[in-house]
């Protein structure tokens, strides 16, 4: 779970993790040095729940940075990224694990955008997610409806193949392209939605939806290459 300026939501959020309906968890919180109380709240929280280890960057680096952190101590057989701002539920976590758990896939999206239930926002976002995860697909050869998603669940060995460099948002079409490139069995499944506004915090903006096309070329042409 990377963490950034998340004071309202992140002690609830930690609390719906450690309730999800699995049967084995533990939560690698990274803190990207926030500044609003984020860090005393995950102090907190990890004298309230044992399945909780929390790292701390001393300068915000940005998500990617943080997953990056978390990936390099996760100890479990399966890699699921749970952002913290309360948009995703972790009660999808059984729906996200199935296809990993009968062996038929080594990566698990979880789409927004297959008929789960989700709060009604941003048309525009929409759109720009859709074309997002069109140019995504006409290079990796991939035919997801969400790129973007937060909930991405990995085998922790295919995870370990993927050399991660994106620091921001951009790793999002990175680890789209690169487990594209590895040749991964890739599922989809829906799950629900409960988006943001803005002033309720939402950070993703056109400097983010600029670098992802930036990422997509960027990542996407050598995946395509190597998959003809």
């Amino acid at each position: 779970m990377p963490v950034f300026n998340e004071r309202p939501t992140v002690l609830e959020i930690i609390a719906r993790v450690c309730a999800a309906p699995v049967d084995s968890l533990e939560l690698i919180v990274v803190d990207d040095c926030s500044t609003d109380g984020t860090r005393e709240a995950l102090m907190e929280a990890v004298g309230r729940y044992p399945k909780i280890k929390v790292f701390s960057h001393e300068s915000n680096r940005g998500k990617g940075a943080a997953l990056r952190t978390g990936f390099a101590n996760v100890r479990g057989q399966f890699v699921l990224i749970q952002d913290a701002d309360n948009e995703y539920d972790p009660n999808d976590y059984p729906m996200l694990l199935r296809p990993l758990l009968s062996g038929d896939a080594d990566v698990v999206f979880g789409s927004r955008f297959l008929g789960g239930p989700h709060r009604v926002l941003y048309y525009w976002h929409s759109v720009a997610n859709n074309a997002l995860t069109t140019l995504s697909n006409m290079l990796t050869d991939l035919n997801l409806t969400d790129m973007e998603t937060c909930y991405k669940v990995f085998r922790r060995e295919v995870l370990q193949q993927l050399d991660l460099r994106e620091d921001r948002f951009g790793i999002e079409p990175e680890i789209t392209a690169k487990i594209a490139q590895l040749g991964a069995r890739v599922y989809e499944v829906p799950i629900s939605y409960r988006g943001r506004t803005y002033a309720e915090g939402k950070k993703i903006g056109l400097k983010d939806a600029c670098r992802a096309v930036y990422c997509i070329l960027r990542y996407g042409i050598p995946a395509r290459l190597d998959r003809r």
